[in-house]
């Protein structure tokens, strides 16, 4: 499973994370984010020790979501080193997201 992230814990897990970070923004109420989630889960035990896979709830945690810009959901975002190294914003294949942590390890 992801790991929930707030925006409480988002600096320390996201920013200050020594591996690649995948950020998925959602909502509940959000029909493709229900079809990105189990690819987000899938990837979170294929990368598990790797990456770091994560979600954001957009309704619950708004900071974040504010600072990095997303205004569609859900937009899947890739940090290295505490940057912004990649975003996909809408429901893609698995390979697209697997591919962007690939290329970072």
């Amino acid at each position: 499973m992801a790991l929930e992230i707030t925006d409480a814990t988002f600096e320390e897990v996201v920013l200050k994370s020594d591996k690649p970070v995948v950020v998925d923004f959602w909502a509940a109420w959000c029909g493709p984010c229900r079809m990105v989630a189990p690819i987000i889960d899938e990837l979170s035990s294929e990368f598990e020790g790797k990456a770091v896979i994560g979600k954001v709830d957009v309704d619950a945690n708004q900071e974040f979501a504010a600072k990095y810009g997303v205004r569609n959901i859900p937009t899947v975002l890739v940090f290295q080193n505490g940057e912004v190294v990649g975003r996909q914003v809408g429901v893609a294949p698995k390979a697209t997201y697997a591919e962007a942590i690939s290329a970072l390890l």
